[in-house]
């Protein structure tokens, strides 16, 4: 197949970044360290980062909107960090025993996050979610979780229950005690849980995929009510949304209080680092020796003074309103070129996660959820790549989804339209919107 204009343009900017992913290719499946990072031809290859900007290894210029897979609400090398991270090198990144930091750091967690009785810490949110599920079934003694189509909680093999592709090496009988149900439907929730063993029941706290597909604060409300009513555990994924969706992230934003919730990225200041916080008495099941958790890097120094600085950030500046602001003003913005483009579209999403959808026009409301039927067609998979391209051309990284930072200015705003704009235009004269 051809190459497009677009597709030329972007191996132009990039030819180290192609030889790179070539070199790679020899020591990684796919040439990657992570899904996410899987891109045709090729990944782009960064360097370094600094504020709401990075640089990739040809010298190109991007706007930051990746953040740290949602890390780095306080942008890239952040000052305070840094000092934090090298003062602590100097004195040992790993001495094989508590610390006075994990401890200032879990405190951190307590005053920002409701649910937080007790804490634990563990090195991502996938081991968080492993961890949260766990302390669920040894709580209570039951083995089933409910979960939901499409949402996100790791690579875990419970986790990828539900999931169309990538199934290989799980046994049948670990996704046998998994119930995957479509959000939305408390019925159902009431349901399953009445005919079966449920333990828990896990979400994504704005919806999956950071809340690109979005569920209703009613429905989290719901859930709560119907885990009460029958005694299940109600575990909220907060690994992106929390500190970000707000301070003590979606569940002080909407005021449903999980009984446990799963923390990450933000938790970490940008470096390793993940959490269950919740109720004590099921956190306690460790104590209890219900269940045993180790874990060479939780709590390790390095992570613990980057996510002291960061969270004391949160907890006493105005880093959410920031970033909140930022994405007010750039949802608006690409509303705005949508129709000056007349091409159909929206922006929308929660606080400081924009998401945009291309090809359809509908009423939403103020969670981003369609209301009646939308006109228009989505984007195919080919334009949605060719526009991604696009956007790195005009130095933009990522596509369609903007994770704010509490740093982007008007000015990387403004620089983002343009791109957006430009990169809706490119693929529209290829023929593919």
């Amino acid at each position: 197949m051809a190459r497009t204009a677009i597709e030329d343009r972007y191996y132009e900017l990039h030819p180290k970044s192609a030889e790179l992913y070539e070199r790679a290719k020899l020591n990684f499946p796919k040439g990657v360290t992570h899904e996410a990072r899987n891109m045709a031809p090729f990944p782009v290859h960064m360097t370094h980062g600094l504020g709401s900007r990075k640089w990739d290894v040809d010298g190109n210029e991007y706007v930051e909107y990746n953040t740290g897979h949602g890390s780095m609400i306080l942008g890239q090398a952040n000052p305070s960090i840094v000092k934090a991270v090298q003062d602590r090198m100097a004195l040992g990144t790993h001495l094989s025993a508590s610390s006075d930091l994990e401890i200032r750091w879990a405190d951190l967690v307590k005053q920002l996050i409701p649910c937080a009785e007790k804490v634990r810490f563990t090195s991502s949110g996938t081991e968080a979610v492993m961890m949260a599920m766990r302390m669920a079934r040894a709580y209570n003694g039951r083995s089933k979780i409910i979960k939901f189509f499409d949402h996100f909680h790791g690579w875990s093999d419970y986790a990828n229950a539900g999931n169309l592709t990538g199934m290989g090496g799980i046994p049948g009988e670990v996704l046998d005690t998994m119930i995957v149900l479509q959000p939305g439907d408390i019925g159902a929730v009431e349901a399953a849980i009445e005919a079966n063993d449920v333990a828990a029941v896990i979400i994504e706290s704005t919806g999956a995929h950071m809340g690109g597909t979005p569920i209703h604060p009613d429905f989290l409300q719901e859930i709560r009510d119907v885990t009460t009513k029958h005694d299940v555990v109600f575990i909220l994924d907060e690994v992106v949304t929390g500190f970000r969706s707000s301070r003590g992230g979606t569940q002080e934003l909407w005021g449903v209080t999980p009984d446990l919730c799963t923390l990450a990225k933000i938790l970490g200041g940008g470096l390793p680092g993940g959490a269950v916080a919740g109720k004590a008495d099921i956190l306690n099941t460790i104590e209890r020796g219900q269940m045993l958790h180790q874990g060479t890097f939780n709590g390790n120094p390095l992570s613990a003074v980057a996510g002291i600085a960061a969270l004391e950030m949160v907890a006493n500046g105005d880093v959410n309103e920031k970033a909140d602001a930022a994405g007010q003003k750039l949802k608006e913005g690409i509303n705005e070129v949508f129709g000056r483009v007349e091409i159909p579209g929206h922006a929308y999403g929660i606080g400081s996660m924009i998401h945009t959808r291309i090809g359809i026009d509908a009423e939403i409301d103020e969670w981003g959820i369609i209301q009646g039927a939308p006109s228009g067609t989505p984007i195919s998979k080919d334009a949605d790549h060719e526009f991604k391209m696009a956007m790195f051309n005009n130095g933009v990284d990522n596509g369609r989804r903007f994770l704010m930072m509490a740093v982007h200015s008007d000015e990387d705003i403004a620089k983002t339209l343009e791109a957006f704009e430009a990169s809706l235009k490119q693929v529209r004269e290829q023929g593919m919107i």
